[in-house]
């Protein structure tokens, strides 16, 4: 008995030693509080799909995700907060298109591969429009007319110049084979002045996504020419940019989660999951088709490569316009 009591204590010695060297158990990611920076204000679209975002992963993970608002620069000082910094999985953001145009803008130095992308979830088409009284009545009729006369017609960019639709309006001309600076383009505040000033007459075309212009469509006061997508938009009687001109152009406004360069696999590894699970949800599903958002999902090296993709063609649009610095 001595000697098989002196083993029992020998072995429990031993299995002490060996957790002591090994040092104390490592937490499952995340054990603490997330931070999720948005670059843009609060109340808007990109802050309304942020806090939607960080509710469901708070849900699933157990810790609190606090949105926190870093605005300024066009979006450049909430870009930058993300990529520097710590990358340990405890600073994480929303990301969007604007990333792939500050560098060509020589707004910042910033690119995709100074981030961690971990999903993208969001993807809304652009659409052009034209007032209910113009003799245009379809897009191919609007690309004839301005490759007719260029310096005849006002183009709404949209957004600022050198944003999401003032691009996604240039992406289509560029497939259609005009130039986009030969164009006289009027610069706006966002969509909504953009869309009033069409009704007004100050300009002949303008671009924005569907669900901004339902008021003036619902009150017969626009018409869609088409939606700049390979698919239609349920709910909108506009054609696809290949049914319309026979082109197929996706161009429009994009939102994903990404964190700085450099994040834990663990840290990456469980928020695609948990971000995957909040996209297929009711929840999500029905705040982002109730207020317009389009679904979209990629994640890892597919959304590495869309972000890749998505920076060459903002490069290649805002060359085109004669915005590009280098």
């Amino acid at each position: 008995m001595f000697k098989t009591w002196k083993s029992v204590a020998f072995a429990a010695s031993a299995m002490l030693g060996l957790a002591a060297l090994a040092g104390p158990a490592q937490a499952a990611w995340p054990e603490r509080p997330v931070t999720v920076i948005v670059p843009w204000a609060a109340g808007g679209g990109t802050d309304a799909t942020a806090r939607m975002i960080a509710k469901l992963l708070q849900d699933e993970l157990k810790q609190p995700f606090n949105v926190v608002n870093r605005t300024g620069g066009g979006g450049v000082v909430g870009h930058s907060a993300i990529a520097q910094a710590p990358a340990d999985g405890y600073t994480i953001g929303v990301i969007t298109i604007e990333i792939g145009t500050y560098r060509w803008l020589g707004q910042s130095d910033l690119k995709t591969s100074d981030y961690t992308p971990i999903a993208l979830y969001n993807f809304d088409p652009g659409a052009l429009f034209v007032a209910a009284n113009s003799p245009v009545k379809n897009a191919k009729e609007a690309l004839e007319a301005l490759r007719a006369d260029p310096k005849k017609f006002k183009l709404a960019s949209g957004s600022s110049i050198g944003g999401a639709w003032h691009m996604a309006f240039g992406s289509l001309m560029l497939k259609a084979g005009l130039k986009p600076d030969q164009y006289t383009w009027i610069p706006s505040q966002g969509a909504a002045p953009a869309l009033q000033e069409l009704v007004a007459g100050g300009t002949d075309f303008a671009p924005a996504s569907l669900p901004e212009a339902k008021s003036l469509l619902d009150a017969g006061k626009l018409r869609s020419l088409m939606v700049f997508d390979t698919k239609r938009t349920p709910g909108y009687d506009a054609p696809t940019s290949m049914e319309a001109v026979g082109q197929a152009v996706k161009a429009g406004a994009w939102r994903g989660v990404a964190g700085p360069k450099g994040m834990p696999k663990e840290a990456v590894e469980t928020l695609t999951r948990a971000l995957e699970k909040a996209h297929k949800s009711a929840e999500f599903r029905d705040f982002m088709t109730s207020r317009g958002f389009g679904l979209e999902w990629a994640a890892g090296a597919e959304f590495v490569k869309f972000m890749e993709q998505s920076e060459a063609d903002c490069g290649t649009v805002l060359k085109a316009i004669g915005l590009a610095k280098n």
